[in-house]
C-alpha cells in the first residue's frame, strides 16, 4: 500500500521579546511547504513591522534593528496570506507553544476568534520529540544540527527562514525509518501500482554450496580446539546431531 503523501509547513518565527502576553510581538516568519517528505520550493517569508521597540537581548538574537524593521508590513497586511497558507497542513515547530502563542496573539489583536491549532490539519512539536528521544540531552535547534549532522555553518543569526530550512532537515533525520518501507511514486519518479503484490518465496530455489575438503579441515581444527579448550564441552557438536526443529 503507498503511503499516502500530505502536506507539511515548517514554521518559525522571530520576536521581539520572549512574552507574547506582555505585548512582545513577531518581527520575522518563515514557512517552509514540503510535501512527500520533500521541500516544493513554494515557501513564505515576512519581515513585520511589530510597532514597538525590539528588546536589545532578542537584537543579539536574530540581528533585525527597530530601523531595519520600520518599513516592513505590520501583521494585518499577511495574515489572510498565512492562514490560507497554513490552512490544513500539518505544522512543524521547534519549541511550538512560544511560536503559536505569538501568533495567536497577533490574530487576537485583529479581532480574529480562530486559533492557529484551529486552521491547521495538526501541530508537531520537534523539540518534544527531541526531549522523548535524546532525554537528559541538550535539544535545542542548535544541538539538534550538530548530534544530527544537519549543515548550518552559515548560521551566525537566528532567522525565521533560515531556521525552518534547517528545522526540516532536523525533522527529516529525526523521523528517518518511521515511514513506510514501501517507496512513494514520487521518490521513485515512476507510477504508483497500489498494492505490492506478495512474493511467493517458495517459488525460488536457493543453491546449497558445500564446504571444500580445505574449509571442513579448517572447521574441523576449531572444533577441536574448542573441544581442548573447554574439556569437552563443546555445544556445536552435539547440536549437529539433533533433529531440525529439536532443542538440545
Amino acid at each position: 500500500m503507498t503511503r499516502t503523501m500530505h502536506r507539511q509547513i515548517f514554521l518559525d518565527t522571530e520576536t521581539t521579546g520572549l512574552a507574547a502576553d506582555a505585548g512582545d510581538r513577531i518581527v520575522e516568519i518563515g514557512l517552509i511547504e514540503m510535501v512527500g517528505r520533500r521541500r516544493t520550493g513554494n515557501d513564505r517569508h515576512w519581515y513585520l513591522n511589530p510597532e514597538r521597540a525590539c528588546h536589545p537581548d532578542a537584537v543579539r538574537v536574530h540581528g533585525l534593528t527597530d530601523d531595519f524593521l520600520a518599513d516592513k508590513p505590520r501583521f494585518e497586511a499577511v495574515a489572510s496570506e498565512l492562514l490560507e497558507f497554513l490552512a490544513g497542513a500539518e505544522i512543524i515547530i521547534h519549541n511550538a507553544a512560544f511560536d503559536v502563542g505569538f501568533l495567536d496573539a497577533e490574530l487576537l489583536r485583529l479581532g480574529q476568534r480562530q486559533r492557529v491549532s484551529e486552521v491547521v490539519g495538526g501541530i508537531v512539536d520537534t523539540l518534544a520529540m527531541a526531549r522523548e528521544m535524546y532525554p537528559g540531552k541538550a535539544n535545542s535547534l542548535d544541538a539538534l544540527c550538530k548530534r544530527l549532522e544537519v549543515d548550518a555553518s552559515g548560521r551566525s543569526l537566528h532567522g525565521g527562514l533560515l531556521d525552518a530550512g534547517l528545522l526540516a532537515e532536523v525533522y527529516i533525520r529525526l523521523t528517518r525509518g518511521q515511514d513506510s518501507l514501501v517507496i512513494d511514486a514520487a521518490d521513485t519518479g515512476t507510477h504508483a501500482a497500489g498494492a505490492v503484490a506478495a512474493i511467493d518465496l517458495a517459488s525460488f530455489v536457493l543453491p546449497v554450496i558445500g564446504a571444500t575438503d580445505e574449509e571442513g579441515a579448517a572447521h574441523e581444527a576449531v572444533l577441536a580446539a574448542l573441544d581442548k579448550a573447554s574439556g569437552g564441552r563443546t555445544v556445536w557438536r552435539t547440536v549437529l546431531l539433533l533433529p531440525i526443529g529439536a532443542v538440545a
